[in-house]
């Protein structure tokens, strides 16, 4: 009675935060539930059964798809030019060359578009395979996929799964549960997307620089759709659900080993700025605590509007305008060392002893795929497409799991802050080539 307006304020701050727990939940739900179903769940239209995502590019393709290949050249020409406008060429030797890259990268768009040059780099396999194959998805995904990507990031479903699966992915592949998602985002959507997950992340001191460098060379692979050209170009549809888990087995599997040995193991701890705070209340039972870090995440969040123009305005063009140009040039200058010299017949001697080893049935011929598969992961599929089934499987799954190739995804992890070394993704790819040519081919000899 004395002080009614102190009961007033109790059961107005009650009423708020109950309000906003409510609309904490709701956020959460909602914009996480939308992010995930256009990521992870197939929806079946008109007879093609993909992810929302894929259809929305679908449609973009069949209502734009003559302004798509202009629209793509535009990015490469952005990623050509941006660092001479920033003056970002200037400041390490590293990023001239890069930059001088990029700007060949626009010539090379130009001629894919107009189709002009020579004919020996204009060639259906050659320049036009690259830019319609590569370049046009990675040119459209990113920028498609940006609101469900912006939901799926920054509305605690990273939290929820960080909590719930902490506990195994910490045993397992020495990474916080965050890396979870980025596996489930690179299948789904390509490792431009997981890259560029994992590097906001670690800008944001989720991850450190050691568990970065895991996860981007470790989980960050092709999506399940390059997955089906791969199953398709070799003739093994009818097996899809095998060589799916067995691309999915054999990545992890090999990045729990890469993950305890040098180069990966020598890497420091350390974090971009500082550690992100945890707030996580481990007393709690693990799918409370996980639902509890979820809630507080939407609850902390900001409009939707402000993480979309921070994704548009920032990594996502940046990224897909930087990546686009360099794989243009990268990526046929793999293709031609492969095509025109004997460097990657060399280079395949080095997994000669192991494929010869493994007893398969071609193994010169396997110990050169996996040795081009640094250039472009399509590649190795291409070179034993008449091979018998077994070399073929060994190849298909190698080609997914090395994840390390110079088309697409090395150029977008030079793009990120992750501190990694050129010598170190070199030996990386070794490591996973091989341990990834032992595992898929026992696969494969069990099953075929």
């Amino acid at each position: 009675r004395r002080f009614p307006m102190l009961r007033l304020t109790r059961a107005s701050k009650m009423e708020s935060t109950k309000g906003s727990y409510n609309s904490a939940v709701l956020k959460f739900i909602l914009f996480s539930g939308i992010g995930a179903i256009m990521f992870f769940v197939n929806v079946d239209i008109g007879g093609v059964s993909v992810i929302p995502i894929q259809h929305i590019i679908n449609l973009i393709k069949k209502t734009c798809g003559p302004v798509i290949p202009y629209f793509t050249l535009l990015m490469v020409m952005a990623g050509g030019i941006m660092p001479i406008v920033n003056g970002s060429y200037k400041t390490s030797k590293f990023n001239f060359v890069f930059t001088a890259i990029k700007l060949l990268g626009t010539v090379i768009g130009i001629m894919a578009v107009f189709q002009i040059g020579p004919e020996s780099i204009m060639r259906a396999d050659m320049v036009p395979f690259l830019f319609n194959s590569v370049v046009v998805p990675i040119a459209l995904m990113i920028p498609v996929t940006g609101v469900a990507y912006v939901m799926l990031l920054n509305f605690g479903l990273v939290e929820f799964i960080s909590a719930f699966m902490q506990p195994v992915m910490r045993k397992i592949w020495k990474t916080p549960g965050e890396s979870a998602i980025d596996a489930v985002v690179s299948f789904s959507g390509g490792y431009a997307l997981a890259v560029l997950l994992t590097n906001d992340l670690y800008k944001k001191g989720v991850y450190s620089a050691k568990e970065s460098v895991i996860i981007a060379t470790g989980f960050s692979t092709v999506s399940i759709s390059f997955l089906i050209v791969i199953a398709n170009t070799l003739g093994f549809m009818e097996h899809w659900t095998l060589y799916f888990f067995a691309c999915f087995f054999v990545t992890f599997f090999v990045t729990a080993v890469t993950a305890r040995i040098y180069p990966i193991a020598g890497i420091p701890n350390a974090y971009y700025e500082k550690k992100a705070d945890s707030t996580m209340d481990y007393s709690e039972p693990l799918f409370k605590r996980a639902w509890h870090a979820g809630i507080r995440q939407a609850r902390e969040s900001k409009p939707l509007s402000h993480y979309l123009k921070e994704y548009y305005l920032g990594d996502a063009i940046k990224m897909s305008s930087a990546v686009t140009a360099s794989i243009l040039v990268i990526g046929l200058a793999g293709m031609l060392v492969a095509e025109y010299t004997p460097f990657f017949d060399a280079v395949g001697y080095l997994f000669y002893p192991v494929t010869w080893l493994l007893r398969l049935p071609e193994p010169m011929l396997a110990a050169k795929a996996a040795a081009i598969e640094i250039a472009e992961m399509f590649l190795p599929s291409m070179l034993v497409v008449k091979s018998d089934m077994v070399t073929k499987f060994t190849i298909a799954v190698t080609s997914v799991s090395a994840i390390l190739f110079f088309s697409a995804s090395i150029p977008c992890l030079l793009s990120t802050d992750i501190p990694v070394k050129m010598k170190d993704i070199f030996l990386i790819w070794f490591e996973r080539t091989v341990l990834s040519l032992i595992m898929a081919a026992a696969i494969g000899f069990i099953f075929f």
